[in-house]
């Protein structure tokens, strides 16, 4: 879909109704539904982070979504696909000054030229004790994205189309640093399974484009 298309229909999402946990819980593994379910695990030692989903024009001005293969490391998300963001920092004014630094410190996108569409429904992450707040936006990229190589393995640019096309779900075995073997419900783009957090924040957001598109 031409970009300057997308984005005036995705104009029209600003006063929907999010879809929230009713999208979230499409995507998440059966382990973890009890665990969302249970507000006692939301508490004073919870984290927050912030993260951003990016559409931006390829070089055909086609619309693509940006996602990152985060580096390999110590800690629970090693080498998952995610949406570029990360953990409050003092210096952050409020949530979307979180999205928009990480944004710009992860891919190298130009603060001023991220035209933040809306906030999206939070998602808590148990295994990291994190209260994530996804922010939906766009970018008219006029120059390459630069990716952080201390934190970011590569760049995963998804085309429009493949994300909306509902072919693209499917149910993987994965085994993580706190489970293993487990059927998870994902999403397959540019041959990644994206799961967990991210896919459910994605099916909210693929739930309010239909909507528009």
């Amino acid at each position: 879909m031409n970009f300057n298309d997308f984005a005036k229909s995705i104009s029209k999402i600003e006063n929907l109704e999010l879809p929230g946990s009713a999208s979230h819980y499409k995507m998440i593994p059966a382990f973890r539904r009890k665990e969302l379910e249970d507000n006692g695990l939301y508490n004073e030692d919870t984290r927050k982070a912030a993260v951003m989903a990016l559409f931006y024009p390829d070089r055909s001005y086609n619309t693509n979504l940006l996602l990152i293969l985060r580096n390999t490391y110590k800690g629970v998300h090693s080498n998952q696909i995610a949406l570029p963001g990360g953990k409050v920092e003092k210096e952050d004014e409020n949530l979307l000054a979180t999205a928009l630094r990480e944004t710009n410190e992860e891919v190298g996108a130009e603060l001023d030229k991220i035209k933040v569409i809306r906030h999206l429904t939070d998602i808590f992450i148990p295994p990291s004790n994190f209260q994530v707040t996804p922010y939906l936006g766009l970018y008219k990229k006029e120059r390459p994205f630069i990716l952080q190589k201390e934190e970011v393995a590569a760049l995963v640019e998804v085309p429009l189309y493949d994300f909306m096309d509902d072919r693209k779900i499917i149910h993987q075995k994965l085994s993580t640093s706190y489970a293993d073997n487990v059927e998870v419900p994902a999403f397959k783009l540019n041959g990644y399974t994206v799961w967990g957090a991210t896919a459910m924040m994605l099916n909210e957001i693929k739930e309010l484009f239909k909507q528009v598109l």
